[in-house]
Formats: C-alpha cells, sequence, structure tokens
C-alpha cells in the first residue's frame, strides 16, 4: 500500500493528532469566546449539522424500528442511568481510602450520573457504521430524562434538544423525501462529513481542555484522575460489548456499536449546568468540575481511535451472519 493510500485511509486518525496539536499550540481560537464561538458555531451549528446528515441518511423506516427497539433502549438507559453510577460509587469506596482529593472524588460521582452527550455518540456510532438511528434516539432521551427530573432549567434542555436534535432531523427527513433517488445514485459521503465536524468538535474541546486553569492541579492527581477516567470508560466499553455480543442477546452488531458508545458517553453539555447548580457557592467547585472536564476529551479521543477497529469488527461480524443466513436459506 503507497503512502498516499495509507495517509488517505487513516485520514481520520491524522486529523486527530493534527487537530490536538493545534490546539495546545492556539488555544484561544477554539474557546468559548474566541474567535471561532464554538458556544455557537459547535453547540448549535455543529450539532444541527451533525443531525440534520442524520435526517439526509438515514431511511424513515430505520428511525422507525429504532423508537420500537426497547430492549435496546432499556439496556442503554439502565446501563447509563443506573448500572454506571452504582459502579463508580462501590468504586468511590474504596478510592476514598486513597491520598486522591475527595473533591475529585465527588466530581467522579457526579459525572456517572451524566447521560450521554447528544453529538459524540451519534458521530462516533455513525462513523463505524452502527444504529445511528437508536444512538440519535438514546442521546437526545438520556439528557431529556435527566434534564426533566434534576434541577436543571427543564425549558431550557427542552428548547436546545428541540431545536438542535428534532428540527434538524425532521428537515433532514423531509430532505430526503425529495432527494431520494439523488441521495441513492450519487450516495453522498455522509460518514466523511460527521467526521469532519467531529474533528471540529475535537478541536475546540481540547482549546477549553489546554486553556482550563481549573486543570492546574497537583501533577500526581491529575496523573491518577486520568488513569482512573480511561479505566473506567475502556472497562465499560468492554463490558457493554460483552454483554451486547453474547449468545441469546438479541442485538446485531450495529446495535452492539450504539450500546458501547452511548452507554458509556457522558454529556459535558448538561453536565456543567448540573454541576454549578448542585454545587453553587462552594469553594471546591472547580475540583469538582476537573473529572467531567476531562471525562469529555477523554471519551472523544478513545472513541476516534478505536473507529477503525471497530468498524473492522462489524463489518467481518455482518459478513459472517449474511453467510450464515445464506447457507440457511439454500438448506
Amino acid at each position: 500500500m503507497g503512502l498516499l493510500t495509507r495517509l488517505r485511509k487513516e485520514w481520520f486518525i491524522i486529523g486527530i493528532v493534527l487537530v490536538i496539536l493545534s490546539a495546545k499550540l492556539l488555544p484561544g481560537v477554539g474557546v468559548k469566546g474566541g474567535p471561532l464561538r464554538p458556544e455557537v458555531t459547535i453547540a448549535y451549528i455543529a450539532v444541527s449539522l451533525i443531525f440534520f446528515n442524520s435526517g439526509l441518511s438515514l431511511k424513515t423506516e430505520e428511525l422507525r424500528n429504532a423508537l420500537f427497539h426497547v430492549r435496546l433502549h432499556f439496556f442503554v438507559q439502565s446501563f447509563t442511568l443506573v448500572f454506571f453510577p452504582l459502579v463508580v460509587w462501590l468504586l468511590l469506596q474504596v478510592l476514598a481510602l486513597t491520598s486522591i482529593d475527595q473533591w475529585l472524588l465527588k466530581g467522579l460521582q457526579t459525572v456517572s450520573c451524566m447521560p450521554p452527550p447528544v453529538s459524540s455518540a451519534v458521530i462516533l456510532t455513525k462513523a463505524v457504521g452502527g444504529n445511528e438511528a437508536a444512538a440519535i434516539f438514546n442521546s437526545a432521551f438520556g439528557s431529556f430524562l435527566l434534564g426533566s427530573s434534576s434541577s436543571v432549567p427543564f425549558t431550557s434542555i427542552f428548547s436546545q434538544l428541540f431545536m438542535t436534535v428534532v428540527v434538524p432531523l425532521i428537515l433532514g427527513q423531509v430532505c430526503r423525501g425529495f432527494l431520494r433517488e439523488c441521495l441513492e445514485r450519487r450516495k453522498p459521503p455522509f460518514g466523511a462529513i460527521s467526521s469532519a465536524v467531529l474533528l471540529m468538535i475535537i478541536y475546540t474541546t481540547f482549546c477549553d481542555t489546554f486553556s482550563n486553569p481549573n486543570i492546574e492541579l497537583d501533577p500526581t492527581s491529575l496523573l491518577l484522575v486520568v488513569i482512573i477516567i480511561f479505566s473506567i470508560q475502556v472497562s465499560f466499553m468492554l463490558l457493554t460489548f460483552a454483554f451486547s455480543t453474547r449468545s441469546g442477546s438479541g442485538f446485531s452488531p450495529a446495535d452492539t456499536v450504539a450500546i458501547m458508545f452511548c452507554s458509556t458517553h457522558k454529556s459535558l453539555t448538561l453536565g456543567i449546568p448540573m454541576l454549578k447548580i448542585v454545587f453553587e457557592g462552594y469553594q471546591h467547585l472547580s475540583l469538582i468540575s476537573v473529572p467531567l472536564l476531562i471525562y469529555h476529551p477523554t471519551q472523544i479521543l478513545l472513541g476516534s481511535v478505536l473507529v477503525p477497529t471497530i468498524r473492522s469488527w462489524m463489518t467481518s461480524r455482518q459478513k459472517k451472519q449474511s453467510k450464515k443466513i445464506n447457507r440457511i436459506k439454500m438448506i
């Protein structure tokens, strides 16, 4: 394989490295209030583009089928809002005996209670070729469910979700109705578009990370928190993979991809307002926020790096299932 061909194949991984380096060198460009205005361009325009792109690329029957995939929804919501917090709470009982700052541990517990984000989990599922419709439903539903039951302003959450998720998705579906033949004939690179948007999100996320004074901690404490967060994410991804691929689970390879990302990713957009409300007036709020500020870029980076590996596994699994079905039909 030639160098140019190799570069084209691995363009997304190369892009991740480049945007992180750019964020390190020029963090002021992508921070909130900076020239790029991520509070508008990312939070609204980029997220809306993601779901418009999804509406344009997804068949209506796929969305309909995803809506009634109750077993998958129950698995994701139970894992992310019940099992995840419970296991982290048990882990923190052990970590409380160590020298790690107790406020950092409180921050970890808060992270565990967050729903999946409405951007990265969907983009990564789409980049792999997983059940994108299911990822859309669970990401939006989790934020809606937690927001409606917490002290975060419900109207604000609902209106933002409606304008950045529901409206673009419906518009994409309407446009697909008019452009179906053209889209099927030309086959636009929907996955590449979503991946490019994800690179923008990674860039602005790391701009915030590198310029955020709250992450100026004791190096040892910071390293321990990073290791814990990375270990939690890897362990839970493996756990959801094992559960969703076991015999008799009833989940397809595409379902497994959506489950892995939606069950282990946590929302920064909903998390920061919740932290500010729950811990308002606490002088240790910055320390409590650190685990979430670390978890967010870590989940995006880890998920992005794993995209090629998970895609290869899913493609291989789907081919095996297809051959098995064909053999049964021949019999």
